[in-house]
């Protein structure tokens, strides 16, 4: 998701250099108008702002922390901005080792998937300071439509991480629903449409229907590829166990939807979208 992110900032006019380990990324982002360098140390070194998007937690860990890492390259007062989704400890760990060297850092994960990123219409949970949201909040409205400041630091994870839990919920439900109804002989077209004008409504309905077929421009009707994949939701379900242990939470669908995914996961289909999942409930449509 990082590279439309990036791709909107320059085509806002703004100087951006890319970085990402995939060649193929690079080469599209400098396509399209991005700068590319060889000398990460020295980009960073100049950059008034640092904004990531990365898969993890020990991603985001070794990407600001160490000798080497963003923080040991930035100089103070640089504007730091994470917008993966990584456990509430990791965002604050990095964000306390940043205010000791004088940089402001947002935690600011974001929810509207690949086309969201690609149209600028995502939303941002942010957690830190309200001076350094008033700072990014100019760049963070050309990659998004909706910013909403969580509280300090760390928060934006909490929120993110309670949002996906719902998220993949939901998709789960929802494929059941279909999977039902397709098991009594109706259309799958007709129980969607209905439920999406009744009380059964929720988002995967309305723009990520998970049965092949159903809808138009979305994972399911191209071979479930081109979305959020299921192993990032697994590792979102994850934190958001993790989070209700340490809290004293009950989350038992939050916790029987990772089961699900996990399974989903080891049967091979990690790297589909999340919306997959309806294929775990039953042959295809």
């Amino acid at each position: 998701m990082g590279l439309p992110m990036a791709q909107n900032l320059v085509r806002a006019g703004h100087a951006v250099t890319g970085f990402d380990l995939l060649p193929a990324s690079v080469r599209q982002f400098a396509d399209g108008g991005g700068l590319v360098s060889d000398d990460q140390a020295a980009v960073i070194g100049q950059a008034d702002i640092v904004i990531t998007m990365l898969p993890a937690s020990r991603h985001v860990l070794g990407a600001y922390l160490g000798e080497a890492g963003i923080l040991a390259q930035a100089r103070p007062g640089t504007l730091l901005i994470d917008c993966s989704t990584i456990s509430t400890e990791a965002a604050r760990q990095v964000g306390r080792a940043a205010q000791e060297k004088g940089m402001p850092m947002l935690d600011a994960p974001v929810s509207g998937g690949t086309a969201g990123a690609t149209n600028g219409t995502l939303t941002f949970m942010v957690g830190g300071e309200v001076a350094a949201l008033a700072a990014a909040r100019p760049y963070l409205e050309i990659m998004g439509k909706a910013i909403f400041h969580a509280g300090g630091s760390g928060c934006g994870q909490t929120v993110k991480i309670c949002n996906n839990m719902l998220l993949g919920i939901l998709m789960i439900g929802t494929s059941e629903a279909i999977r039902l109804g397709v098991a009594n002989g109706l259309d799958p077209k007709v129980v969607s449409d209905v439920m999406a004008k009744s009380s059964g409504r929720n988002w995967t309905l309305d723009v990520y229907n998970p049965c092949p077929g159903v809808a138009e421009n979305v994972p399911a009707s191209r071979g479930y590829t081109g979305g959020f994949g299921v192993d990032l939701m697994l590792k979102d379900l994850g934190l958001a166990v993790e989070s209700a242990l340490a809290s004293g939470a009950a989350v038992p669908l939050g916790a029987l939807s990772r089961n699900l995914y996990s399974l989903h996961s080891k049967a091979g289909s990690g790297a589909l979208d999340f919306s997959s999942i309806y294929q775990l409930l039953g042959e295809k449509a």
